[in-house]
């Protein structure tokens, strides 16, 4: 088994244990804020669950259904993790406000804290495993997972605090507080994950910076004249460039060819954390007026 998958198997199995904890503790304390941590805990099962089959799946080789791969089942979960963590923030943010009107006293703040402080040291372990990973792979999908549980890590010691501060004052208000203040960060923190799901979705293109390096790297070759219709999409971690490139009319197709593959070569190594996908079309003239026309008409 990859690398990849065992970080994958190993946080999904984290976040059960955590779930199993945190929800037992949150029903019988009747804290908000426990509560709110068992749901993110969940959805960090079921965001590392995704992030399983999405690996598993988006490696798999082109086939006669899908020519271009598997790779968009990596945005395709960010899509659904982002959605299923703002719906879940929702039912916090209501648990939250329900708390807030009637003021119910909590109960178990001992066993409450003595919960939050394993989950502080599970998650801070799982924390360190994930940017192993990530720096040894880098894989987008584990580096999203461990940044992913980096903020549950802020958000346990958030409710540890909170938890400590209630022991001492006995003000019950301080957690209800505490879980509209975490439903709002859920909801702020699902709202990037969706929107880059759902551009890489569109086939938007990659970042500016990245375009000029292509950009650049073409213009370095002398036998290329010009070029045009450069295009560029990603997906999870896939990258695919095409290009137009020009060459004198008296060049051969064999040194054309060996100059494609050399612009190939370089644009590999800028993307080298990536599987990059790349097609030179090679014109004799510039046709870009032409195509144009073409489109108008």
């Amino acid at each position: 088994m990859r690398l990849e998958k065992k970080a994958t198997v190993v946080s999904t199995s984290v976040a059960g244990v955590l779930v199993l904890i945190k929800m037992t503790v949150g029903i019988f304390s009747g804290s908000i804020a426990v509560l709110a941590s068992a749901i993110d805990s969940f959805l960090d099962l079921t965001v590392s669950l995704f992030n399983y089959v999405a690996l598993n799946n988006a490696e798999k080789d082109p086939d006669e259904l899908f020519h271009f791969g598997r790779s968009k089942l990596e945005p395709l979960a960010a899509v659904i993790e982002g959605t299923i963590i703002s719906f879940s923030a929702l039912f916090v943010l209501y648990e939250a406000l329900q708390k807030f009107v009637h003021n119910e006293p909590m109960e178990h703040i001992e066993e409450s804290i003595a919960v939050m402080i394993a989950s502080f040291i599970i998650t801070a372990g799982l924390v360190f495993f994930l940017n192993y990973v990530a720096k040894k792979t880098k894989n987008m999908v584990i580096k999203a997972d461990a940044l992913h549980y980096k903020t549950d890590l802020f958000s346990n010691g958030s409710v540890l605090i909170a938890l400590v501060l209630i022991s001492y004052t006995g003000q019950s208000l301080i957690d209800p507080i505490l879980g509209i203040g975490i439903a709002l960060y859920m909801i702020y923190s699902s709202i990037p994950i969706i929107k880059e799901g759902v551009l890489m979705l569109l086939d938007a293109a990659i970042p500016e910076e990245d375009i000029q390096k292509i950009q650049k790297t073409i213009e370095e070759e002398p036998e290329i004249t010009t070029y045009h219709d450069l295009k560029t999409r990603e997906a999870g971690s896939h990258i695919f460039i095409t290009v137009h490139a020009v060459f004198n009319i008296k060049i051969s197709l064999y040194d054309a060819h060996l100059i494609a593959d050399r612009v190939e070569a370089k644009l590999k190594k800028i993307f080298e954390d990536k599987k990059t996908h790349i097609l030179i079309h090679m014109d004799p003239y510039d046709d870009s007026v032409i195509n144009k026309i073409e489109d108008i008409y």
